[in-house]
């Protein structure tokens, strides 16, 4: 029986997917790989995490996590919607201004230098600082320049719950919650150049359990603020919602039962070079962990929010949203590739099908694993098959697929990828569901190999139109609907 693993692909998504003349026009002009964002879906998205907000009765902002895609289209209609922007680098947050972004909807984070730190201080932006020494930094800049006082968040992290044996995990990212008097010692002494707004954390997990420990160790180090006549109003609580990426939650379970399996010697293999993704044989049994992304997720993106927000605090045993709304403290959160769920794919053109003799079919793809980087994000999903032409009997089949660069690690998946119908050179395969982090976050111009272009589909008077990326403005198709 064919182990698909068929990608969830909505709506909006797949009215794209069905313009197969389009797409061959696009890949024949402007090459392949191919990156194509629907920024329309943008609005549905914010709309859906708003939601969450409102259910909640509380108040807040969404923050776009912009190093999740370099699209500037995303970018663009963003800043129409009343979503905010998490910057991450300099160029990041000069890409927020220039695309409409003021700066009272920018929120900057990640490792800073004095460049970033200066053009954040002299636009306004709010900055979400790590460390004791960077909060100086800043008002060291503040004082220098004479700017206007700067809104700080202050992220925080290994939290500890005093009520149960729980910890959230180490991070680089924050100072040790233990430690918030030393930081909020530096926002007093630099108190007219640091305006603290609020606290935050950035945990790289989706367990809800450590976000439960960090939610009530950011209230407690809100009370600490009160006490010492501070009046923060906001919790930063991140992103990491998460995407169901799979259709079928039940293919999931039979393909990661079949590779226990075939990792255990009792089936043939399903990956390349027996690849256990974390798992392992010893003496007949199974050892290690399942390193795969938890593709199948329908507790995810706002739902996940949401869940998080009914959550019990272990201390204060009450739901994590009711000590927010009671104590009038806004939400601040980051979604990135939950933020990108269904808002665009990567398109592949067909090289070559090649079958061998011990019966394994290899399809080679005109881009590379960094081109579509789902083995390095640990997503396992299927591509959907674009015929240039209509095949007489398709037939399933499955295959490896193999890059276009010259290593012998250059697979778009080390798993082998069962598919509804055989693909043929001049065919595309469409890597649905990739606009989050798998599309472009690694993609490199390796061994020369140009990095793919991007443009953007969008619906205007019930009629797909298309742009290059970097030519996409909002006002377009609102401008041709009027």
């Amino acid at each position: 029986m064919p182990l698909y693993l068929s990608p969830r692909i909505e709506p909006t998504l797949q009215s794209a997917l069905d313009e197969t003349a389009l797409l061959a026009q696009l890949s024949d002009a402007l090459g392949s790989p191919l990156g194509v964002v629907l920024p329309q879906q943008l609005a549905d998205n914010v709309g859906a995490f708003r939601s969450v907000f409102s259910d909640h009765r509380l108040a807040g902002h969404i923050y776009y996590a912009h190093k999740a895609n370099r699209s500037s289209a995303l970018v663009r209609e963003l800043a129409a919607t009343d979503a905010g922007i998490d910057v991450a680098s300099l160029s990041e947050l000069q890409h927020a201004l220039g695309a409409g972004f003021v700066p009272q909807r920018i929120m900057a984070t990640g490792p800073k230098n004095q460049e970033f730190l200066w053009l954040a201080a002299r636009t306004g932006v709010t900055v979400n600082a790590d460390s004791v020494a960077e909060l100086v930094q800043l008002a060291t800049l503040v004082t220098d320049w004479a700017l206007p006082r700067v809104r700080v968040m202050a992220r925080l992290s290994d939290f500890n719950s005093s009520g149960v044996r729980l910890s959230s995990r180490r991070s680089r990212f924050g100072t040790p919650a233990a430690a918030v008097t030393v930081l909020l010692d530096v926002v007093e002494k630099h108190a007219d150049a640091l305006d603290l707004v609020g606290v935050a954390f950035h945990l790289d997990t989706v367990g809800l359990p450590e976000k439960i420990v960090a939610v009530e160790g950011c209230l407690d180090a809100l009370d600490e603020c009160r006490r010492r006549g501070l009046r923060p109003w906001s919790v930063d609580i991140g992103g990491g919602f998460g995407v169901d990426y799979l259709a079928d939650g039940a293919q999931w379970e039979q393909y990661t039962s079949a590779l226990t399996e075939a990792v255990l010697g009792k089936r043939t293999p399903l990956t390349w070079n027996a690849h256990g993704y974390g798992l392992r044989a010893e003496g007949g049994h199974l050892r290690g962990s399942l390193n795969l992304y938890p593709a199948h997720r329908p507790v995810s993106g706002p739902a996940y929010l949401d869940r998080l927000l009914r959550s019990t605090a272990p201390t204060q045993r009450r739901p994590l949203g009711t000590l927010l709304l009671d104590n009038m403290y806004d939400l601040y959160v980051e979604p990135g590739r939950a933020l990108l769920d269904q808002c665009g794919f990567v398109l592949a053109k067909v090289l070559e099908v090649r079958d061998e003799a011990n019966g394994d079919t290899f399809v080679r793809l005109e881009c590379n694993a960094r081109d579509v980087s789902l083995e390095e994000h640990g997503v396992l999903m299927d591509p959907v098959v674009v015929h240039r032409t209509v095949p007489a009997g398709p037939k399933p089949a499955e295959a490896y697929l193999f890059g276009n660069l010259c290593l012998e690690a250059d697979l778009i998946t080390r798993r082998k990828v069962f598919l509804p119908s055989r693909p043929s050179a001049g065919d595309w395969l469409a890597f649905v569901n990739t606009a989050g982090y798998l599309m472009d976050f690694s993609a490199t111009q390796a061994l020369r190999q140009p990095v793919g272009r991007k443009v953007a589909m969008y619906r205007d008077d019930g009629a797909w139109r298309w742009c290059l990326d970097e030519q996409y403005w909002p006002v377009h198709h609102r401008a041709e609907a009027a």
